[in-house]
C-alpha cells in the first residue's frame, strides 16, 4: 500500500455504513437467540465461532492478527512507520446469556469498519493501527468484568485469571486452551499509543436529548460483593414461622436494603442485585442458603464507599434479626476514570468537524476502556440506544447512529495519528 497524498486528513476516508450494518447481522448468527438476541458467553462454542469469523475478516483486509494469553485477539494494520507504537480500537464480542447485538460488539465492528475504510483508499496511516477483541469484558460466566483488558493493564495477575472459576466449576484457563486461543505472547507485552473504544450509551441520555455523539470523559466508580446467607433447611409444612431461619427472606430483606442504600445517595448512585441463587429451591423446603451478588455505582468514588460502610452496618443487622450467618466478599474494585482530555479533544473536535449533536458524559457501565486508561490515552464515543435499554435481546440502534460513531471513531484515530510520537 502507498500512502494517498490527496486524504492528508482523511478527507476522502469514509465509513461504509451497510457494511458495518451487515457485519452486525452477520456476527448475531453466532449465539442467535429466538427473541432476536444473543447469547455468546466467553470461552464458549459461540465465541469461538465469532472469533474465527473476526481473524477471517480482518485477514481479508491485510491485518495480521495474532492473540495473547488471555485470547486477547489483536488485528494490526501497519502504518508507514511501523517501528511505533499502534494506535488501538477495541471493545468486546461476548454478551450476557440474553444481550443484545450492539453492547461491545458495535465497537468491535465499528473498529473493523474503520480498518475496511483506510484499506478501501489505499491510506497508510504513520502508526499502525490495532483493532482488539478483548477477552471476558462482561463478566457474565467468570467474575469480575474486563478481566483480560485487566491483566493487560495490570489490575490483574495472568495466573489469578486463568484459575478463576464459573458457576459450573469450570477453570477459565481449560476453557481458553479448548477453544484454541490461548497465545504465547504474555498479556500485556503489547505497546500501545493510545486507545479509542465506541459504544452504545447503555442509557436513555442521548436519546432523550436527541444527540448523535456522547463525549465519554470518563466511568463513574463500581464495587461488586458475592454474599452467602445461611440459615437451616427446615419442612415447610412443619416448622413453625417464629422459629425458622429463613435464609431466602433474610436475603430479600437485604436486597432491600441495597436499593435503600443506592436511594440514600440520589441521583447519582445505583445498587443492583442481579443474580440470585436459593437453595435447596424446593416448594416445601424453607430456604436454608441463599447466593446473591451486589453492584453499587456512582462518579464519586467516596460515595461508593459511603454505600460500601452502609451496606457492612445494614446488612449484618438484618442477618442477626433474622437468625441467619452472613458473609460478604467484594470481588471487584473499579475507581472512577478519568479520560485523557487530548483524546476527548479529539473526539468533540471530530463531533463538531462531522456536524453531530454531540455532548460531553460520564459512562455509568464499566467498559475495557477504564483499565487502558491507566496505561495509555485513552477515549470513548458514545452512540445512542433505544428507549436506553441494553443487556437485554430487545437492544437497538440505527443504522445511521451506527454509521456516525463509526465514522467519529475514524476522524479521531486519524487525529491522534497526526499528533501522537511526534518529535
Amino acid at each position: 500500500m502507498t500512502q494517498n497524498s490527496s486524504i492528508g486528513h482523511g478527507d476522502n476516508v469514509f465509513i461504509d455504513g451497510q457494511d458495518l450494518w451487515s457485519d452486525l447481522m452477520e456476527t448475531a448468527r453466532f449465539g442467535g437467540t429466538p427473541k432476536g438476541g444473543i447469547r455468546r458467553l466467553t470461552l464458549t462454542a459461540e465465541d469461538r465461532q465469532v472469533r474465527d469469523w473476526f481473524v477471517r475478516t480482518c485477514e481479508e483486509l491485510g491485518c495480521t492478527v495474532t492473540h495473547d494469553s488471555m485470547g486477547n485477539q489483536f488485528a494490526r494494520r501497519a502504518g508507514q512507520d511501523d517501528s511505533l507504537p499502534p494506535i488501538t480500537i477495541g471493545s468486546h464480542l461476548d454478551t450476557q446469556p440474553t444481550g443484545g447485538k450492539f453492547d461491545g460488539i458495535l465497537g468491535v465492528l465499528g473498529g473493523l469498519a474503520v480498518l475496511r475504510a483506510l484499506h478501501r483508499a489505499g491510506y497508510v496511516t504513520r502508526h499502525p493501527i490495532e483493532l482488539i477483541n478483548w477477552t471476558n469484558e462482561e463478566g457474565s460466566r467468570f467474575t469480575p468484568p474486563m478481566m483480560c483488558s485487566g491483566v493487560f493493564a495490570g489490575v490483574f495477575t495472568e495466573q489469578e485469571v486463568l484459575d478463576k472459576r464459573d458457576r459450573a466449576g469450570l477453570r477459565f484457563g481449560d476453557e481458553l486452551e479448548a477453544i484454541g486461543y490461548r497465545g504465547s505472547e504474555p498479556c500485556g507485552q503489547h505497546p500501545v499509543t493510545a486507545y479509542f473504544e465506541l459504544h452504545i450509551e447503555q442509557g436513555p441520555i442521548l436519546e432523550a436529548e436527541e444527540k448523535t455523539i456522547g463525549i465519554v470523559t470518563g466511568v463513574q466508580g463500581a464495587r461488586w460483593y458475592e454474599v452467602t446467607v445461611k440459615g437451616k433447611d427446615a419442612h415447610a409444612g412443619s416448622t413453625p414461622m417464629p422459629m425458622r431461619h429463613d435464609a431466602l427472606l433474610a436475603a430479600a430483606r437485604m436486597i432491600e436494603a441495597v436499593s435503600t442504600v443506592a436511594l440514600s445517595h440520589a441521583p447519582t448512585a445505583v445498587g443492583t442485585v442481579g443474580l440470585i441463587e436459593n437453595r435447596p429451591n424446593s416448594n416445601n423446603v424453607v430456604p436454608g442458603e441463599v447466593f446473591f451478588t451486589i453492584d453499587v455505582r456512582d462518579p464519586d468514588d467516596a460515595v461508593v464507599q459511603q454505600m460500601e460502610a452502609q451496606l457492612y452496618d445494614l446488612l449484618p443487622e438484618i442477618a442477626e434479626r433474622s437468625g441467619v450467618a452472613l458473609e460478604i466478599v467484594r470481588i471487584w474494585d473499579a475507581p472512577a476514570v478519568h479520560f485523557d482530555p487530548a483524546c476527548i479533544g479529539m473526539v468533540e473536535a471530530a463531533a463538531e468537524e462531522s456536524g453531530y449533536g454531540a455532548r460531553r458524559i460520564v459512562s455509568g457501565p464499566g467498559h475495557d476502556a477504564a483499565y487502558m486508561a491507566r496505561i495509555t490515552p485513552t477515549a470513548m464515543i458514545f452512540v445512542p440506544c433505544l428507549d436506553g435499554l441494553s443487556h437485554n435481546e430487545a437492544e437497538s440502534i440505527t443504522e445511521k447512529d451506527a454509521e456516525a460513531g463509526a465514522s467519529i471513531l475514524l476522524k479521531a484515530v486519524l487525529k491522534a495519528d497526526a499528533v501522537f510520537n511526534n518529535a
